[in-house]
């Protein structure tokens, strides 16, 4: 926002926050800078609300007022001439103000994938000098770490140059000036991290001869025909001259590329070197376009992956971390990752849950591959790694021709594998065509599932499915005695592989009057607030959230196109603080509100049952509470009886207090 309560100069923070033990974290957000915008194009992915979904997300889960607000400041010209041309400044100093919209245009068209309106001008200068900003802060020790949330972003600008939605570097220009203008603030080393899917081109390019910068970017590349094209963002291009060596280029060979890919180059790549290094501060190109869900990457990092990846680096340069947005075009994606960043800056649960996931082969390739080259320059890379470890690979997994096909109907689905005359012409134009699909693509599982099938959760039981052969009908499908139908089951038919018992402070009572699947009779609901006066036993499955979407469809509707998953990675980040979320695509089914129960073993334990509002209906007799039928009660005291929880006569019992008591 553009109204802040100073203090001191430029900073200030909300009065009703305690600092307490939280990092000074510093943000910039401005309206201004949504001035930039395509003309005559409302479907641009680089469009105004990318900064705002992002600075909205902050305020609504009460981050924002735990951090320290920075004013935006316009760059000054001769930091600008840091590392752009004269011409170039000149260029986007003028192209609001001495233009009119036909000639501003053609001007954009002489530049791949630029444009430009009245507001280009004023935006550029906002977020290039705002990264200054908060980069100064940092050097000063006036803060610990920043967050700019800037646009246009700036990655691509090279010296003379705009491109790729990028006007003026603005991560460039901020490292320039704390490295050659404000020297006595002793930061002589940067470390700059580009996470931006997309290779950081013009930041490379500014600082390849020079060895107080360490330039590190992970990016598809896909053999040189992702966006930006060429050679330039190849393992071979290690730097010249001084800075031969402080060039690391890591390029993916596909997208598809995930949480484990991308951690397995921080532990082998990034995070060795940088212990070599020293930095005296990091500066992160923070695109989110390789999160899950983004329309240009086709990559697929959780918002627990990036917060992994930051909580990684924050050991560096006593944590002086700046982030600077850099791209991301879907909403969600970017909104919940930037809150997962900002939650790792402020100290909040610093994450630790290894997931269940192993990198592709292509990955452990292009590893090597980088380890190999750079390894004359940092010994550390030298060593071979283990067999063992890079045998581990996930697998790319082919369906029939009559799988489901994967459609773009829902955000936060991962897009299909992008054609290669997708990605040469132009940043601008990179569509998901499923028209122009390879035959490798289209014979795909719908990419979530790949996705969803690597991060474990724990799923907690209350009712029938305490019962492990009920269960199993969800996951295997069929039915079992009493079931006067059978189970469709998941597509992943893998048993769960742990059981665990374990006891929480829940309301179990019993409601409606009869189930397709067991006939006249009530069937257990979980209160969906805790209470320390009541206990509930519940049998815990560990299975992949992709079987955990299809056992969600399967309690609620009978059929729905799972071409994108119900319950997605976003979700699960946002559940562990909202601690229950009603699926909207299965709100018609009793079972819709999915409750967050905490961890076990750092895996999330999840459940499902009803919503607040629908236990004062069955309160208020809208909806009838009802005891189970024989064979469901049955059901469940085999499964408390199997599970050594309780003899048979005390499940009796128990079933029969929870049919009883008053809610």
């Amino acid at each position: 926002m553009e109204s802040n309560v100073e203090i001191g100069s430029s900073v200030s923070r909300s009065n009703d926050t305690v600092i307490g033990k939280d990092r000074r974290v510093g943000l910039i957000f401005n309206e201004r800078m949504c001035k930039h915008y395509a003309p005559d194009d409302e479907d641009h992915p680089e469009c105004p609300d990318r900064i705002r979904v992002i600075w909205d997300r902050l305020n609504s889960s009460g981050l924002a007022k735990r951090c320290i607000i920075l004013d935006a400041k316009d760059a000054e010209d001769n930091h600008l001439a840091l590392v752009h041309t004269k011409n170039h400044i000149d260029l986007i100093k003028n192209i609001s103000s001495r233009n009119s919209e036909s000639r501003r245009k053609r001007i954009a068209a002489k530049f791949n994938s630029i444009y430009f309106n009245e507001g280009s001008t004023e935006s550029a200068s906002l977020a290039a000098g705002s990264v200054i900003e908060a980069a100064e802060k940092v050097a000063k020790g006036e803060l610990d770490s920043a967050f700019a949330i800037v646009r246009p972003p700036g990655h691509h600008a090279e010296e003379g140059e705009p491109m790729g939605f990028c006007l003026y570097n603005n991560v460039g220009i901020a490292t320039s000036f704390l490295l050659n203008e404000r020297s006595e603030l002793g930061i002589n080393k940067i470390l700059i991290v580009d996470w931006d899917v997309h290779h950081g081109n013009g930041t490379q390019k500014m600082f390849y001869k020079d060895p107080r910068v360490l330039f590190f970017s992970v990016h598809r590349y896909d053999y040189g025909t992702f966006y930006p094209s060429g050679h330039d963002g190849s393992y071979i291009m290690t730097g010249e001259e001084p800075g031969a060596g402080y060039n690391i280029n890591v390029p993916w060979e596909h997208g598809r590329c995930g949480d484990a890919d991308y951690l397995a180059v921080w532990d082998h790549i990034l995070i060795p070197v940088a212990k070599e290094f020293n930095p005296d501060m990091i500066i992160i190109s923070a695109g989110f376009d390789a999160a899950i869900g983004d329309p240009l990457g086709g990559c697929r990092i959780s918002p627990y992956g990036y917060s992994i990846m930051l909580n990684k680096l924050m050991e560096f340069a006593g944590g002086k971390i700046v982030l600077a947005l850099e791209g991301g075009y879907n909403l969600n994606s970017i909104a919940s990752s930037a809150r997962a960043c900002v939650e790792v800056l402020l100290h909040d649960n610093p994450p630790n849950v290894m997931l269940e996931a192993y990198p592709f082969a292509s990955t452990w390739r292009v590893i090597q591959e980088v380890r190999r080259e750079l390894s004359s320059y940092w010994p550390v890379l030298a060593v071979e790694l283990p067999e063992k470890m890079i045998c581990k690979t996930a697998q790319i997994e082919i369906l029939s021709s009559d799988s489901e096909a994967e459609t773009e109907n829902i955000t936060l689905t991962v897009p299909e594998v992008l054609s290669i005359e997708d990605v040469i012409p132009s940043f601008s134009n990179l569509k998901v065509n499923s028209d122009n699909q390879d035959q490798e693509t289209t014979a795909m599982k719908p990419s979530w599932r790949s996705d969803l099938s690597k991060v474990n959760i724990w799923y907690a039981t209350f009712g029938s499915n305490m019962n492990m052969s009920r269960f199993c009908c969800y996951i295997e499908g069929g039915q079992i005695e009493g079931m006067k139908r059978p189970c469709v089951g998941s597509m992943d038919k893998s048993k769960p592989k742990d059981v665990i018992w374990k006891t929480f402070p829940h309301r179990l009572f019993f409601a409606r009057d009869r189930t397709a699947t067991w006939g006249p009779g009530g069937v257990a609901f979980l209160h969906p607030s805790s209470n320390v006066q009541e206990k509930t036993y519940m049998c815990l499955y560990k299975i992949t959230l992709e079987q955990f979407n299809d056992v969600l469809l399967q309690e609620n509707i009978s059929n729905h196109d799972m071409s994108h998953p119900l319950f997605d990675l976003a979700a699960l980040q946002t559940i562990q603080t909202e601690k229950s979320i009603s699926v909207e695509f299965v709100q018609r089914g009793w079972y819709h509100n999915v409750v967050y129960l905490g961890t076990e073993e750092y895996i999330p334990i999840l459940t499902m049952t009803c919503s607040l509002s629908e236990v004062d209906n069955f309160k208020s007799g809208k909806f009838p509470i009802n005891p189970p039928c024989r064979e469901y009660a049955n059901t469940l005291i085999k499964g408390l009886v199997g599970g050594k929880q309780l003899s048979e006569e005390e499940a009796s019992g128990y079933i029969q207090e929870a049919s009883t008591k008053p809610l």
